[in-house]
């Protein structure tokens, strides 16, 4: 092969093996030798099933096992399997399967072959959001479980005002149940760009004072909200921006200390576009400068004070999806600042 094809191969992330039809090797990339640990001179004009040595969690080899040059003339390539190196290390191996035309034998057959540690991550990450989901479900649903079983067994004993107290526990752990629910449903939305929004001009204050006065009824911690004068109107889904003035507060609540102040502003005049400023701050500790790129993304937690990790990443997701903005930095006294700007004006897309 020539010398720019090469050095263009050996560019590639991932390992590259070609064979020709007889199953002899005509040319590798450098990554590929790497894994194979050999020269590429050394793998070159071998046959391809003692150059890909790599094996099965049961010692079977991958040549023999998908037998590249047999089967259907209509087969085009082999899915990606996982295998194992000389060495111990898991690689991704797929292959191409290419014929001159559909009545041919296979002429030439091209194996990729990508380290297998980014699909661990992917793998882990997802086990760690399954455990997140289930801690944060298992939570609620146990006390419902134990109240409703409470109940049953000794109904005749309890006195109207235990069964009125056990009763308004499990509604207010079924509406625990209900918002995580909504939660997942919105993180997958924003994900897949499937948000639906049905935004038109609101009252930021209204719908600030309502979140404040629902997350105060369940709070001892004090709640100030400080709105300016004549704000302009905002368009907005009222649900989603109420969703968001909501999972601020929350989450101010639960990490920081102190007082927590919420703040509605005008934008100045002549800026990016007109609207209003909403700042939520604490007096706590604050979240140092190096982490507050994280504090957005999904499953984001720090300390001891749980929660499912997803209210600031959907804060992020439904700002975006109308066109604001979302920053974090230092409050006055020490504490969080977090600051949304919210237009006024239909900015979607």
């Amino acid at each position: 092969m020539h010398t720019t094809a090469h050095a263009t191969l050996d560019l590639l992330p991932d390992g590259l093996v070609m064979a020709d039809g007889m199953g002899t090797v005509v040319t590798a990339n450098r990554m590929a030798a790497d894994f194979l640990g050999r020269s590429i001179q050394e793998l070159v004009g071998r046959p391809l099933r003692e150059v890909l040595t790599l094996v099965d969690q049961d010692g079977r080899d991958w040549v023999s096992e998908n037998c590249p040059y047999d089967g259907l003339r209509t087969r085009t390539g082999v899915p990606e399997q996982s295998w194992l190196l000389s060495s111990g290390l898991e690689v991704l191996v797929n292959a191409k399967l290419h014929r001159r035309d559909a009545s041919s034998p296979v002429d030439l057959v091209v194996i990729s072959l990508r380290n297998g540690r980014g699909r661990a991550r992917l793998d882990r990450e997802r086990s760690d959001l399954v455990a997140t989901v289930a801690h944060e479900l298992r939570s609620p649903l146990t006390g419902v479980k134990g109240f409703v079983q409470a109940m049953l067994n000794r109904w005749d004993k309890l006195s109207d005002e235990q069964k009125k107290l056990m009763l308004t526990t499990v509604n207010a752990d079924a509406d625990r149940l209900a918002r995580l629910i909504a939660e997942l449903l919105d993180v997958a939305r924003i994900d897949t760009g499937r948000l639906s929004l049905y935004p038109r001009e609101c009252d930021a204050a209204v719908l600030v004072q309502r979140a404040v006065d629902s997350v105060r009824a369940g709070t001892a911690r004090p709640i100030e909200l400080s709105a300016a004068d004549a704000l302009p109107a905002v368009f907005a889904d009222p649900d989603k921006l109420t969703q968001v003035v909501t999972n601020l507060i929350e989450n101010a609540v639960r990490h920081g200390e102190g007082t927590v102040t919420v703040e509605l502003l005008p934008l100045p005049p002549g800026g990016e576009f007109p609207g209003i400023e909403l700042v939520v701050s604490d007096e706590g500790e604050g979240i140092p400068e190096q982490l507050r790129r994280r504090v957005f993304t999904k499953f984001w937690t720090e300390g001891s004070s749980g929660g499912s990790g997803l209210g600031l990443y959907i804060v992020g997701g439904l700002t975006r999806a109308h066109g604001g903005h979302v920053s974090i930095g230092a409050a006055t006294g020490g504490g969080a600042r977090i600051s949304v700007t919210w237009p006024g004006e239909d900015r979607r897309g």
